[in-house]
Parts: C-alpha cells; sequence; structure tokens
C-alpha cells in the first residue's frame, strides 16, 4: 500500500512559491529586526547582549565576585539562551567590555581585550577572563522582584528575561548600531549627568520642548576626548529629526613648533592615521612635513607627532588639511532607530526616547512596588498569625497536643488563615522564647510602615515620580562621570590645493598621436624635435605652468583634467595617458588647454554650432570625465580658442567652401556644456552633397586685430577695416572669400600695430 504524506506536508508543497518565498523573507526579516539587530528602548540592548549579561548573572559574576574564564561565559550563553555561533557571541561580549567601544561598559575584562588601534586584536576567550561591572547591576538589580515578563528558552527548560529592567536610559548612555533588513540603526553615546537632568526636568515638566531638552543634554559623549565640532544648531535639528550626523576632531596641541595629537576621534586608529600622512608624503602632497612619530604608550595612549620642514610653515592651515584627508576627523551618523514599548520598529526624536523611556521605567517601578507591597502584606500575614499564637501560647500548644487534625481546629479556634495556620505549625520550639515575640513586634511595625509608605507612593502621583527622580538621582551619583567629549566651535577644515603643495614652474606637455604623455621642465624645449616610439609621432604640445590644470577634450566632446606634476620626465617616452584617465571606447584626445579659472573659451563643433564656455565648467575630478560639447552625426570637434576681451572680441567662422561669417562675441550664448546655438548657416541641400560644407575654422577675433587667411602659398590679409565686408548678423550665411582663398588651410590672428600717424 502506498504511503501517504501527512496533510500539512501536502499543503504545504501546495503553497505557490511566490507566497512562500515572500512569507519566509517576511518571516527572517521580522526576526533579524526584532531579536538581532535592533536594541530594545527599555535596557538598549540587543538580544545576545541580553543574554550574556542575565547568563553572567546567573554564573555569579558579579563586579565583586572572582574572574571567570570568558569560554564559561559563552558556553553558558550559547547552550542555555543563544544557540548560534560562539565567535559572534564572543565578539559581542568583547564589545561590552571594550572601554573605548562603550561608554560605560557592561563587562570588567581581564587579559587581552583589543587595543583602540586594532578592536579585533582581543585574545580568544579561553585566555580572556570576565565578570560584570558595577555598572550592569542597573539591569540586574530588580530582575527578581516582579519587573519583567519570562518567557522559555529555545529548548523550554528554562525561562529567561524578555528585557531587563534598566534603572538608566542605557539606549542613550551607550548608543548601539545594528543593521536589520530594509533598516538600520546607530545611536551615539552619552553623559549620563546630563541625560539625567533631562530627565529629571522631563518628570517636572511634562510638556517640555525640545530645546529645553538639548540645554541639558548639549550632545553625544564619546568615549574618547577628540572635540565635537557639529554647530549644537545643527546637533539640534539632528535630535528634533531622530537622524543626522556629528563630527569629531582630534584633540592636539603646538609643542616646540611640533603638532601633537592626543586624543582621535570615537574607533579612530593611530596606525591608520599615521599610514594615512605617511602615504600623502611619499605622493609629495605634504612637502611640508619632513616626519612623524607615534609616541604612544601606557602614560600618553595616543601621541602622534607631526613635524614641520621649517617654522615657516602655516601650522593652522596643515592641521587643516589633515583634519579633512585623514581619520584626524571623523563623521558619524545618528539614527534613532529601536525598538519602542509597543514592540515595533520607529526612528524616534530625542524627546520621544526620553519620554516612551521614562514610560518603561514608570511601569517597572510600579510593577516592582506592588510586588514588594505583596511580599510585605503577605508577611504582615503571617507575623499577625505568629502574635495571635504568641498572646495564646498555651492553648494553641494544647490545640496541637490534643488534636488529630490541628490545622482545621487552629482555623477553627483562633479565627486564623489557613496560611497562617500553616505557619504557626512549621514555628520551631526555639522560637517560642520570649525575645522572638518582641522580634516579630518590632518586624510587624516596620512593615506596616514600609506598606504605608509604598501606598503612599502608588496612590500619590507626586511621591511617585519623586521616588523615580531619587533613583535615578542615587544612580547618577554611582555611575556618573564629567563629559569626555568637549563641543567646540570650529571652522570647516579645508585640504591643500595642488598649488599649495607643488613648486610652480614653466613646463611643456607633449602629447603623441597613440595617446603617449610626458611633461618637460621650461619652454625652452622644441616639441618638434623631440624623439618618439617607432610608428609615432606629436599630436600637440602645452606650454603652461605647473599649478595650472590640464584640459583634455576628446572627440566625443568630453573633458579629462590632469596635473603636469603626476605625469612622467620628457627624458623618457612617457607613459600612456589612458594610465591617468578613463577614456572613453573609440575615442581620442584632439586638444588641450590650460588656463586661469576665469578665462573663458569658444568651443563649437563643425555642424556650424558652438558656445562660450568659462574654463573652470571643464574641470572635473573624475577619472573618466565629464560631457560638456554636445556632439551629433559625427560631427568634429573644433579647436578652442580662448576670448581676450568680452565685452569686445568678434568671433570669425569660415566654412570648407570658403564662406567667411565675422559677428560679435555676445550674440553667443555662455553656457556650462551644450550644443549651442547656430553660429553659421549650412543649407540641408549643403549638407546632404557627397562632399558637404563643414564649419571649418572657428576663432576669437580680438578687437583691431587682423584676420590673415592662408590658401595654399597665398594669403589673404583682412584689416580691421576690410573685415566690415564680412559682418553680419550670427546663424547667417557668410559672404564667400575672394576667388583663390576659398580652399581656406590656415587662419592666424594678427594684432595690428597702430602707427603714431593713425593716433
Amino acid at each position: 500500500m502506498k504511503e501517504t504524506l501527512p496533510s500539512a506536508i501536502e499543503d504545504y508543497e501546495k503553497i505557490p512559491f511566490q507566497d512562500f518565498a515572500e512569507k519566509a523573507y517576511l518571516n527572517y526579516s521580522m526576526y533579524v529586526i526584532l531579536d538581532r539587530a535592533l536594541p530594545h528602548i527599555g535596557d538598549g540592548l540587543k538580544p545576545v547582549q541580553r543574554r550574556i549579561i542575565y547568563a553572567m548573572s546567573q554564573l555569579g559574576l558579579s563586579s565583586t565576585a572572582k574572574f571567570k574564564k570568558s569560554a564559561r561565559t559563552v558556553g553558558d550563553v550559547l547552550g542555555k539562551f543563544h544557540p548560534h555561533g560562539d565567535t559572534a557571541c564572543y565578539e559581542a561580549m568583547v564589545l561590552l567590555a571594550q572601554p573605548f567601544s562603550l561608554r560605560y561598559p557592561l563587562v570588567d575584562g581581564q587579559g587581552n581585550w583589543g587595543d583602540p588601534n586594532d578592536p579585533k586584536s582581543f585574545a580568544a576567550m579561553r585566555y580572556t577572563e570576565s565578570r560584570l561591572s558595577k555598572y550592569a547591576q542597573i539591569f540586574l538589580q530588580e530582575v527578581e522582584l516582579g519587573t519583567v515578563d519570562w518567557v522559555p528558552n529555545f529548548d523550554g527548560t528554562l525561562n529567561e528575561p524578555t528585557i531587563l529592567p534598566a534603572r538608566l536610559p542605557n539606549i542613550l548612555l551607550n548608543g548601539s548600531t545594528g543593521i536589520a533588513v530594509g533598516m538600520a540603526t546607530s545611536m551615539l553615546p552619552h553623559n549620563l549627568r546630563e541625560v539625567s537632568k533631562a530627565l529629571i526636568h522631563l518628570i517636572d515638566n511634562e510638556n517640555a520642548s525640545l530645546e529645553k531638552i538639548c540645554k541639558f543634554i548639549k550632545g553625544p559623549d564619546f568615549p574618547t576626548a577628540a572635540e565635537i565640532i557639529t554647530p549644537p544648531s545643527e546637533i539640534l535639528e539632528t535630535y528634533k529629526k531622530g537622524y543626522g550626523r556629528v563630527k569629531l576632531r582630534a584633540k592636539y596641541h603646538i609643542e616646540d613648533s611640533e603638532i601633537v595629537f592626543t586624543a582621535l576621534p570615537f574607533h579612530a586608529s593611530t596606525e591608520k592615521i599615521y599610514e594615512q600622512i605617511m602615504s600623502q608624503m611619499e605622493a609629495k602632497k605634504l612637502p611640508m612635513v619632513t616626519d612623524i612619530r607615534d609616541e604612544s604608550d601606557h602614560e600618553d595612549p595616543t601621541r602622534l607627532v607631526v613635524i614641520p620642514r621649517s617654522n615657516r610653515v602655516d601650522l593652522e592651515a596643515l592641521t587643516d588639511h589633515l583634519f579633512a584627508t585623514t581619520d584626524l576627523e571623523k563623521t558619524y551618523s545618528l539614527n534613532m532607530n529601536l525598538i519602542g514599548i509597543n514592540g515595533k520598529p520607529q526612528v524616534k526624536n530625542l524627546l520621544e526616547v526620553l519620554t516612551e523611556w521614562l514610560e518603561f521605567r514608570a511601569e517597572t517601578v510600579r510593577k516592582k512596588l506592588k510586588f514588594r507591597l505583596e511580599k510585605i502584606l503577605a508577611r504582615i500575614h503571617i507575623l499577625e498569625g505568629f502574635l495571635i499564637a504568641y498572646l495564646n501560647i498555651d492553648e494553641v500548644i494544647k490545640v496541637i497536643r490534643h488534636s488529630d487534625k490541628p490545622k482545621p481546629d487552629l482555623i477553627k479556634a483562633f479565627s486564623l488563615s489557613e496560611l497562617q495556620a500553616s505557619a504557626i505549625l512549621e514555628i520551631r520550639l526555639r522560637q517560642l522564647a520570649k525575645l522572638e515575640e518582641i522580634k516579630i513586634k518590632s518586624e510587624l511595625k516596620d512593615l506596616k510602615s514600609q506598606r504605608k509608605q509604598l501606598k503612599r507612593i502608588l496612590g500619590n502621583e507626586d511621591a511617585f515620580k519623586d521616588y523615580i527622580k531619587d533613583e535615578i538621582k542615587a544612580d547618577t551619583k554611582k555611575y556618573g562621570d564629567k563629559r569626555r567629549s568637549p563641543i567646540k566651535k570650529r571652522k570647516e577644515a579645508e585640504k591643500f590645493s595642488v598649488t599649495d603643495v607643488i613648486d610652480i614652474q614653466p613646463v611643456t606637455i607633449i602629447l603623441s598621436k597613440t595617446g603617449w604623455i610626458r611633461s618637460a621642465k621650461g619652454h625652452e624645449i622644441n616639441p618638434e624635435t623631440v624623439k618618439f616610439k617607432s610608428g609615432d609621432s606629436l599630436l600637440g604640445y602645452l606650454r603652461t605652468k605647473s599649478d595650472k590644470p590640464i584640459i583634455f577634450l576628446d572627440n566625443t566632446g568630453r573633458s579629462y583634467m590632469l596635473f603636469s606634476h603626476t605625469l612622467p620626465s620628457a627624458r623618457g617616452n612617457g607613459e600612456p595617458l589612458t594610465g591617468h584617465l578613463s577614456i572613453q571606447p573609440n575615442a581620442f584626445i584632439q586638444y588641450m588647454i590650460s588656463s586661469e579659472i576665469n578665462d573663458h573659451f569658444l568651443v563649437g563643433s563643425d555642424n556650424g554650432y558652438g558656445f562660450i564656455i568659462e574654463f573652470s565648467d571643464f574641470l572635473t575630478n573624475y577619472k573618466n570625465g565629464k560631457a560638456v560639447i554636445t556632439l551629433k552625426d559625427k560631427n568634429q570637434l573644433l579647436a578652442p580658442s580662448k576670448v581676450v576681451t568680452l565685452g569686445e572680441d568678434s568671433i570669425a567662422a569660415i566654412t570648407s567652401q570658403g564662406r567667411l561669417l565675422i559677428f560679435t562675441l555676445d550674440q553667443l550664448p555662455n553656457l556650462k556644456k551644450g550644443l549651442g546655438n547656430k553660429i553659421i548657416s549650412i543649407p540641408k541641400k549643403e549638407l546632404k552633397k557627397p562632399n558637404p560644407e563643414k564649419l571649418k575654422f572657428l576663432k576669437i577675433l580680438p578687437l583691431n586685430s587682423n584676420l590673415v587667411i592662408h590658401s595654399g602659398k597665398h594669403f589673404l590679409r583682412l584689416s580691421p577695416g576690410n573685415q566690415k565686408d564680412y559682418t553680419g548678423m550670427r546663424g547667417h550665411r557668410g559672404k564667400k572669400l575672394p576667388r583663390g582663398y576659398q580652399n581656406v588651410d590656415k587662419v592666424e590672428i594678427v594684432a595690428n600695430k597702430i602707427s603714431n600717424d593713425d593716433e
């Protein structure tokens, strides 16, 4: 007989794959969000951290206990509460113990627990020892006081708390980071004393504004003494939104004309910063620095010394550059995304976090007081039964001695409850002494006083608030300390420009037809006589200065930028330009230009369109350049022409059929990129011919300049007076040059020499 599958499995297999995948991923996502990556607002802990703290408390590893091997703790956590990888669990435990990672560490470690330069250099768990820190007591003092809900562990053999009853808002004090599915959290640490003042103010003023709260909480407070340089207004805006950024800058001072850094940003490594500065020195980007020393030791945990070349170096500008280019200045994101009291993840602003935590704390305190009151009432009930027994001791003994069922007889004889009768029957003979009666009366009096006080606190809102405030103040006094991260007003750091770090000198840039480039010092070299590799020859050269950017324009209209100090010497064959720039496939460089930032150029293509562009619009830091001039239908780029005077220059356009049009520069637009406007009109019928008419030359014609047109061995010189015959409006057809000069080979612009008579 064929065995049939259970109906549940049959149904399971019939689920459409899309529905199954969607449901499975949703379940996984919710697990990651709620049970792994995001902290709870109540205790500010993720499940693994909560289980580590609770497991250590169950092992008796209080702050006063002897240290135990970390492997013992990890084993208990995995075996009892957290069935996951031991490495991940131990790393979570290490983070709780590192004083440079946590503002208020929860674990007290002995052995190698990592180093600020390399937080993951900690020893294996079989070598290190640990116990809970004093601060960890804020999570454990009230666990057994009826304050938490208990759930079975993963195998149902033990119970574990769903959340720890934190007496302080650990979510703000220590912060937390985590990446879930579709969301992340990044809570930054804060100072206990500041948070405590804000909480007390919020208890007294339920409608307090965030602005008022931020008078107490100035900003985050990291384990390091580096300066927070984010303006208070930006910090306030970040707290309002619940997300934003905070910037930290290393602390330094000048000592014997040397820059000494004594405190680094949170999680910044001395070794990494040392490497960053050294790499800049090797790349000749820091010529004003001769050396850097890491003098950190046990006495000075952070001491990084930067030695300038001379006393003339501007140390402020140098530190600014180091802040802008190394981890001496770091930015930290704040994203207050956490699991609220309602069990749902949400981004909350600072006021919401404080308010909701106070709700959690108030509920915890209420549970604790009710639990204590119930215990006191139960004890008072027992003690009252004892007093009845002591007042009627002879009758009680008589009942017990002669009764077959003393318990119901005692209840009947003295109007006792079943609980009281059971307690009386369990009294030992030595407790019948007169002294015990006095103790019971004293204890009863004390318990009744406590009962009265607890009822008063639970029944009076003001008294209840005062009780919470007193607890917060007591814990703040016990664990609080001064702010470590000062908030300072500093200007924005700027890195050096290329001109600040290179020697300015004349250079000649030489580019070959196969795309090899080199740089020669000075302008004396004749590029025509330079030797090239076999099969290669000169494409173009450029005489400029070493501090000027060099712009390359390719046949697709893209712009690329380089500085000459990065180019090889002209003594060899140079290097391929593609080693410096990511030139587009099937594109090749046509022109090089170098100029001042504010200079303007006339650019255009042989289809008769063009525009004026500022030199700064050519500049780009991207290796693959940027699109500047739009070219269509295999149009060719024309050589850029530099504008001499914006308000006075004219434009000379000459086509392949010998038509010349001169018009004023102001008729062309000033654009950052694009196709531009029509410069000269070329009829469609001319474009359809086998050898179509094209714009051949596009030149800037300064005021009072001569236009010299070469055709073969002949040339035509057009003086400013003769140019009027060819002057018109932009976009017109232009006038044909005289017969014999229509096949133009070369165009020159020659300044007009004005004689004394002309003046």
